[in-house]
């Protein structure tokens, strides 16, 4: 059955919204002395969102012109993103870490005319930038800088342009507003090819309105929900939730220091958060090392607990009734310990969902019996980060649960995740070849990652995408991108493998090139050894760990290699571990080295 969703725009279910619950509690900032939350109800938003937007107007922002955002998650950056969609105009996503020749490319590739950058660092990182098309930048924090290549202003500044604007035609951005349709550019993200080079996709009113109405539809938001969103906005999974918590009129607290996010959840208490597997994972290590160090009768009651939690779990996912012993035993286990860490999430914690990479089922089975259960989720930004997702009370551990919506999914017949629906972007931007060969010829996206379909359409992901690895963080990462810069950095490489999918944090295999590393040696200790005696010594781990500290210079953050590891002899086709091309068998590699692997994430939990 089709979905319903009665929006032309997000800024027609933004006003909408507005025009339905005025006074309630829409969107809030932290304290500057941190006590609490600050909160905007829906009117003030939308006040502040339309001051924006006219400013953006009188700057000459139309239909589908791209206005980029260069900040961290904060309150400023949905005021600015609902500001230039009521303008008609449709945001770029820059993520605030993005180093300063990504954020060059980005802005200029998207044809951005207006930047809003958090502060004057963010907006220096175009300094030196042939960027033709931009023509203001506009800061959230501090002052502008007169003598600026390009003009700049502060958002104040332009809030109180549009103020006066509005005074002189009231009118001004219903009318703008009124003109917009499904079909119409609402945001232009960011993802990493394989390359390393990103690709701009381009996604629409239609299938953002949609994600908004089919969260709702699965019973993850509901309008007495509080939430508690810190993930990046520049992400998809972080915009998603922006259209849910507009259509459903839910209050969200925002604040993207991730920081902060354990000290504070005690404060604001949401019922709902979002995240990241990297945020689980900290909560489960803190619960697991804080019963360790206490030892004695505390660690022992913390073991049964978690003992008789996922006893009871398993009966439950297997459809299995739970003897009321277990249930008694249960709710001990719940006053004596899971209390305890449910307090730490806030204490009133309704819904958890974790997307953006694949989750431990060690971690979602411990949260599951905590009383915590996490409802995973799948989707990717090519369809608008919400497409499959575990529904509250239906938790198959294991699954990403079922279709979200009218959301088509087909499996092809090599296992690849094939999706046809409104959420779906138009295409990439600037790049019509690469757009063609990521559909089919029947319109159906091709996901790049490998699942299945149970009885009940639950699906479960058995493969990553192909050419990328993607973070517990939730970060992709483009290896060959990274393996390629180390090669070109330190001269006495034979091959990288970057490993770090579904990790907490990037490592790196390393073999050297047995006549340069012969030729490196000579004059020192090493002279005359043998090539395993070479790559076994400290003097070589300490050569190559100065490569990789250079590397890691030119790196984003979450691509930076915290571990590295030199194997004992050389990638061999005989071990299928390279292809007769020399292209690197990355399933090959981690098995036959899943040893050096796992000792490099050893007590990977404990680094929090």
């Amino acid at each position: 059955m089709a979905l319903d969703v009665p929006y032309r725009s997000i800024p027609d279910m933004f006003l909408k919204r507005v025009a339905a619950t005025p006074d309630r509690h829409a969107f809030a900032h932290p304290a500057p002395d941190d006590s609490g939350p600050v909160w905007l109800t829906w009117a003030q938003m939308a006040h502040r969102a339309k001051a924006v937007a006219a400013g953006l107007h009188g700057l000459g922002i139309g239909l589908e012109d791209r206005v980029a955002i260069l900040a961290n998650t904060r309150l400023d950056w949905v005021v600015a993103d609902l500001g230039i969609m009521c303008a008609g105009g449709a945001t770029t996503t820059v993520y605030p870490t993005t180093e300063p020749e990504d954020t060059r490319y980005i802005v200029a590739d998207s044809g951005s005319r207006v930047l809003f950058a958090e502060n004057p660092a963010q907006a220096a990182k175009l300094a030196g930038a042939d960027l033709p098309a931009l023509t203001h930048v506009v800061l959230f924090d501090g002052e502008a800088d007169p003598s600026a290549a390009v003009a700049q202003l502060t958002l104040a500044e332009l809030e109180e342009r549009g103020t006066l604007a509005l005074d002189a035609e009231p009118g001004l951005i219903d009318g703008i507003v009124a003109g917009l349709g499904p079909d119409h550019l609402a945001t232009l993200i960011y993802t990493s090819g394989t390359t390393g080079r990103p690709k701009g996709v381009e996604l629409l009113h239609g299938g953002w309105c949609w994600e908004g109405v089919a969260q709702a539809d699965v019973g993850l938001l509901r309008p007495d929900d509080l939430q508690y969103l810190w993930l990046p906005l520049s992400h998809s999974f972080g915009k998603t939730l922006l259209c849910g918590a507009t259509h459903v009129g839910l209050a969200t607290y925002v604040d993207g220091r991730v920081e902060k996010l354990v000290e504070l959840l005690s404060v604001i208490r949401p019922t709902l958060m979002c995240g990241a597997p990297r945020v689980f994972e900290k909560v489960y290590n803190k619960s697991v090392t804080t019963a360790q160090d206490a030892g004695g009768a505390k660690a022992k009651i913390f073991a049964w607990a978690v003992r008789t939690g996922k006893e009871k779990i398993a009966l439950e996912q297997a459809g299995k009734p739970v003897p009321t012993g277990l249930r008694l035993r249960h709710r001990l286990a719940e006053k004596l310990v899971f209390s305890k860490i449910q307090a730490r999430l806030g204490g009133r914690i309704r819904v958890l969902v974790s997307g953006a990479a694949p989750l431990s089922a060690e971690i979602a089975t411990f949260f599951a019996a905590a009383n915590l259960p996490i409802s995973e989720g799948y989707g990717l930004t090519e369809s608008s980060a919400g497409n499959f997702v575990n529904r509250p009370g239906a938790l198959r551990i294991g699954t990403v649960g079922p279709a979200m919506g009218d959301l088509e999914c087909r499996i092809d017949t090599d296992g690849e995740i094939l999706l046809r629906g409104r959420p779906v972007m138009r295409g990439y931007h600037n790049l019509p070849e690469e757009t063609a060969a990521a559909f089919t010829e029947d319109g159906f996206f091709r996901t790049g990652d490998i699942g299945s379909l149970d009885a009940d359409g639950y699906l479960r992901i058995t493969d990553r995408k192909k050419d990328l690895v993607k973070t517990s963080g939730g970060k992709y990462i483009a290896p060959s991108h990274i393996e390629g810069l180390f090669k070109a950095i330190c001269p006495y490489t034979s091959q990288v493998v970057v490993i770090g999918q579904a990790r907490n944090y990037c490592t790196m295999l390393v073999t050297l090139d047995p006549d340069a590393i012969r030729t490196w040696a000579v004059g020192g200790p090493l002279e005359g050894r043998d090539y395993p005696a070479i790559a076994a010594s400290p003097q070589a781990q300490e050569m190559v760990e100065g490569y990789v500290a250079e590397l890691n210079g030119r790196l984003n953050r979450w691509e930076t290699i915290k571990k590295v590891t030199i194997l004992p002899r050389d990638l061999t086709i005989e071990d299928g571990e390279i292809t007769p091309s020399l292209k690197i068998k990355r399933r090959g590699v981690e098995s036959n080295f899943a040893a050096e692997i796992d000792r490099m994430y050893d007590g990977a939990l404990a680094e929090l």
